[in-house]
């Protein structure tokens, strides 16, 4: 006889092995509409959920996902995610931006501001009906706010995919919806790291506390990590990347992100500030050595954080009104990006396809939203409602840009693209 955690560890395992084999024939699957390989884990993750498998007699979700198992594939989620975190901030590339930066800046400021500001609008007209989360009522300033974030969100790694897909990397609009792109991740996550200071503070001085203890780890990473991470790289990473320098750092994205689970602005932050203080360089020594390893390692470990994405929502619990209420966020969603890009394109002399596909590149959400989306439930500023629909809008929002994006050939971009922005993209999970 078997104990009950050994049990719980087998179901756990076969788990793993059923997302894993789920997800890759979806995302297969998909591809053959226009779609990135993200869609078809989305949707993998939602269709082992509630919202299809468990309207099957027997409720199948809750045999095959039990909650004693629940617990540890959101841990294993955590992990993949925290080291895809580093990957991307890795993979912002302050050169990209440097090749367009006015147009950019532009471009970038504008779909932000828009979108932010109509997502603080539609948050206070939502507010009333999901307020409560966990029987503790939301403070509206947090709520508004993150929904805010929500929708100014551009996901860097899924566009950088779909212009590959595309053939749209060495074009003129993508290199400009890759530079406004990496302009919106840095912004977004400040916007994000805010909101999460505001949640998890029990009043101003906590805030202030939390702010304060933010600006002193950042001038840690930048003054301190970032010159030991140049001394370590440049002993080990020579000719080839040593096995300890792999360990060294994959610890050193851990200890970042409990730094800043403890400052209290999420684990996310810290993965994500060890990327962006990584050196560069040797960069070909690099990639091989520890990016590719890496990036293995997320496509094991991410499909089941889209699973446990897809636990949480619950298609079939929507009402009419929340189905209204989805069709006004995906309306707002799209105004902010789609407006806010397009305009400032046009000004700066693009002709109206190219501002348009702009629009349509930098609309794209995918699985930035949904970690997003996660940190919002963890804050508890989300309930089960308002997670489903914010879900539903990343997935409508990814979905279009394959089919409305030009066929015909657009104008090349004037700079070549470095190969590490498309390797920036950890590979077809996401």
């Amino acid at each position: 006889m078997h104990d009950k955690s050994e049990l719980i560890g087998a179901m756990v395992i076969v788990d793993v092995a059923l997302i894993l084999i789920v997800g890759a024939v979806l995302g297969r699957l998909v591809t053959r509409f226009r779609q990135p390989v993200v869609i078809g884990e989305i949707l993998a993750g939602i269709a082992l959920g509630p919202s299809l498998l468990g309207l099957l007699p027997g409720n199948p979700t809750e045999v095959i996902f039990p909650d004693e198992a629940r617990p540890h594939l959101k841990m294993i989620a955590q992990v993949g995610l925290l080291f895809f975190m580093f990957g991307v901030g890795w993979e912002f590339e302050r050169q990209l931006i440097g090749r367009q930066k006015k147009t950019a800046a532009a471009v970038s400021l504008s779909s932000i501001a828009l979108s932010f500001g109509l997502g603080v609008g539609l948050g206070f007209f939502l507010y009333d009906r999901h307020a409560v989360v966990g029987g503790e009522r939301v403070p509206l300033a947090a709520f508004v706010l993150f929904l805010g974030a929500a929708m100014s969100i551009t996901a860097f790694p899924v566009l950088a995919r779909i212009l590959a897909d595309n053939r749209l990397m060495f074009t003129r609009v993508g290199a400009l919806a890759l530079a406004s792109a990496a302009i919106d991740d840095v912004l977004a996550w400040c916007l994000l790291a805010l909101v999460a200071a505001l949640a998890t503070s029990g009043d101003l001085a906590d805030f202030l506390q939390t702010l304060s203890l933010s600006a002193v780890y950042v001038l840690v990473m930048a003054l301190l990590v970032r010159p030991l991470l140049k001394a370590v790289i440049d002993r080990w990473a020579r000719e080839r990347v040593s096995p300890f320098l792999i360990v060294l750092l994959c610890a050193g994205v851990l200890i970042s992100s409990y730094a800043t689970t403890l400052i209290g602005i999420h684990a996310i932050f810290g993965a994500f500030a060890f990327g962006v203080a990584m050196p560069r360089e040797p960069a070909e020594v690099l990639r091989q050595g520890l990016k590719v390893p890496l990036h293995h390692v997320s496509l094991i470990l991410m499909p089941v954080f889209f699973i446990v994405t897809g636990l949480g929502v619950d298609i079939g619990a929507l009402t009419g009104v929340e189905y209204l209420e989805l069709a006004a966020i995906v309306v707002v969603a799209c105004l902010g990006k789609m407006v806010g890009a397009t305009g400032p394109a046009l000004m700066t002399g693009m002709g109206w396809r190219e501002s348009t596909t702009l629009g349509i590149l930098v609309n794209t959400r995918g699985l930035t939203e949904l970690i997003i989306l996660n940190v919002g439930v963890s804050l508890g500023v989300l309930d089960g409602a308002m997670f489903t629909l914010m879900v539903l809008m990343a997935l409508i929002t990814t979905a279009m840009a394959g089919p409305l994006l030009p066929k015909r050939a657009l104008l090349p971009a004037p700079d070549y693209i470095p190969e590490a922005t498309v390797v920036a993209t950890p590979g077809k999970s996401t």
